[in-house]
């Protein structure tokens, strides 16, 4: 049963409606998601100002001018790389963010609970909406919403054939950073542990630890802990020790000799090292509709459990 507009989740506070939201629109994302649901036209007729994403355009650009002119809270439809940019604005500014549903894979909204299958009814966080505050993360003064993959997945997230085929992809790119040519500049970090980890695969950063136990692994149980989730695999080799190691920091420095690809919420960039990533505790103030759950699948463990945590590969960004 949904939870009535009167008795929001745990969590979550009833919001006056703003006055002048914006929502910002990419007819593109999600195999035109939003297009299908005839969103800019049901938004602008709740009085929310749309703003369409054309080719080429500056998302930063289009919202930093829609803040100049007054906006007092921000919306995105589309994917995860978006919804970054978005609310890395609304949290400079200490506004409301709202979450539409409109990627390809909608992970950041399952984790806020949104219900990924009601685009249009993600609209009532306008009008009808409850509000918390949630952590970002960030590297290098760069926010983020899910998480950051270097190494394999910072390599193959970059490749054009990477969203159509991604298991062949990741093979691809495992075999030339795996294998004798290592066309990848090493990377390194010190765990929880005191180890220092030099031959690294994959480094995996996100905001806020993923569940490890099935059958919810790969979701956050809270965007709330004020903490970052680690995972590293190192590359195989003789030592008898484990090839790897999740835990949880407000802080983590990774190095490298040269600049370093990697996938921020599935978007490919390059970082220049030392790469700098750190929690940015209760800084967003999310809105969601309150017809949805307010809460992730992998938030109903049993009271008093702590569920291990892993973090999970760019699959989980769109």
């Amino acid at each position: 049963m949904s939870p009535s507009p009167e008795r929001p989740r745990p969590g979550w506070e009833p919001a006056d409606p703003p006055r002048r939201p914006v929502l910002f629109v990419n007819p593109r994302s999600g195999g035109g998601s939003a297009t299908r649901a005839n969103l800019v036209e049901l938004a602008r007729e709740r009085g929310i100002e749309t703003v369409v994403l054309a080719p080429g355009q500056s998302l930063a650009t289009l919202v930093g001018a829609a803040v100049a002119g007054g906006a007092d809270a921000l919306g995105m439809a589309g994917g995860d790389g978006s919804l970054s940019v978005v609310a890395a604005a609304a949290a400079a500014q200490g506004m409301p963010f709202i979450c539409v549903p409109a990627g390809t894979r909608n992970h950041f909204a399952l984790d806020l609970g949104v219900d990924r299958h009601d685009v249009r009814g993600a609209l009532d966080a306008f009008t009808d909406g409850a509000e918390r505050r949630i952590d970002v993360a960030e590297v290098n003064g760069r926010v983020y919403l899910n998480n950051v993959s270097l190494g394999i997945y910072g390599e193959a997230v970059r490749r054009t054939a990477y969203r159509d085929a991604k298991l062949r992809t990741l093979a691809e790119t495992a075999e030339r950073v795996l294998g004798p040519s290592r066309q990848v500049p090493a990377l390194r970090l010190v765990d929880d542990t005191g180890r220092e980890h030099t031959h690294l695969a994959v480094v995996l950063v996100s905001n806020n630890p993923y569940a490890l136990d099935p059958p919810f692994g790969g979701t956050r149980p809270t965007l709330d802990s004020g903490q970052l989730g680690i995972l590293v695999l190192d590359t195989p080799d003789d030592e008898p020790r484990r090839p790897g190691r999740a835990w949880r920091a407000p802080h983590l420095e990774v190095s490298a000799a040269a600049p370093v690809h990697a996938g921020i919420d599935g978007e490919p960039v390059t970082l220049s090292s030392p790469l700098r990533f750190a929690i940015r505790p209760a800084v967003l103030r999310v809105r969601i509709s309150t017809r949805h759950p307010g809460a992730s699948p992998s938030a109903r463990f049993a009271p008093g459990r702590s569920p291990r945590t892993r973090a999970p590969g760019p699959e989980s960004s769109s």
